[in-house]
């Protein structure tokens, strides 16, 4: 499943093609993704201006002159293709997108000229309306935690949130409560820079009174850190090589300096954890 930096390399992809622009028209080839298209999702959506495209944790949203919120979820394989003059932009996404047209399930034919496609082949994508005074309501947004390139996200927020945990700490990480968008991929990369181990009890970088230990000022500015490079390598030419440092990287050496420890792979609910035994405490 996407992480963050895959979501906001696809949302400035899409930022020339939909913001500021206004929806022409609106075809979808089915009745739903993975669930139902919202009651006249098209109609809603067209003659609207896309004011503003954000994103929040793993979701795009687009801001329409309707005050609705377009809320839009890749899934597992979703992507979307930018067409102008029936030419296809460079695709910064991490996997190779489906060339068939028939997962082409929503196109959006913009005032930019450009037409948007969503193309997704196991439908695990997400497309609803909300409006906009009741965004944090809605079920997909309502409780998620503090976005992690933010100044709302430090060690003090993620303590506070850790604090009393007995999950495994990579398991906490996990948890869109705790940290907005942050997902298996780089969870695992931040704990390597941080030098904590995953299996580690989450609480341990909290205090009785949930005020940040050392260990919990290392892992904030790891995440931030990590997400940073990736968003950074996302829009770059080089970001397919050599990107992590343990993820995926099972018993090849740990790329710590003066560390002559070497990867491992465990399962942690039901998710594969990477991380180097001897620098990882």
């Amino acid at each position: 499943m996407p992480e963050l930096p895959e979501v906001e390399s696809v949302r400035l992809d899409l930022l020339p093609a939909m913001e500021g622009a206004r929806i022409e028209s609106v075809v979808t080839n089915r009745a739903d993704l993975r669930t139902a298209f919202p009651p006249d999702f098209a109609d809603r959506l067209e003659g609207q201006t896309v004011r503003a495209l954000t994103r929040r944790g793993k979701y795009l949203l687009a801001e329409l002159s309707s005050s609705e919120i377009l809320v839009m979820h890749l899934g597992m394989s979703g992507s979307f293709r930018v067409e102008n003059n029936g030419r296809a932009t460079a695709d910064p996404y991490y996997y190779a997108r489906d060339a068939s047209a028939r997962h082409d399930h929503v196109v959006f034919r913009m005032s930019s000229g450009a037409t948007v496609v969503f193309n997704d082949p196991r439908r695990f994508g997400f497309m609803d309306l909300a409006r906009t005074d009741r965004l944090d309501r809605h079920p997909a947004l309502k409780g998620l935690g503090p976005e992690p390139l933010s100044e709302a996200f430090d060690a003090g927020a993620l303590a506070r949130a850790c604090a009393g945990k007995r999950t495994p700490l990579k398991s906490a990480l996990l948890d869109q409560q705790v940290v907005a968008g942050l997902g298996n991929i780089y969870a695992v990369e931040a704990l390597h820079i941080a030098g904590l181990s995953p299996q580690r009890q989450a609480s341990t970088i909290a205090t009785a009174g949930g005020e940040p230990r050392d260990s919990a000022r290392a892992l904030a500015s790891a995440i931030k850190q990590v997400l940073a490079e990736a968003i950074d390598r996302q829009t770059s030419a080089r970001y397919r090589a050599g990107r992590f440092r343990v993820y995926d990287r099972e018993r090849e050496p740990c790329r710590r300096p003066r560390c002559r420890g070497v990867i491992r792979r465990r399962t942690q609910a039901g998710r594969s954890t990477f991380y180097c035994p001897v620098c990882q405490r």
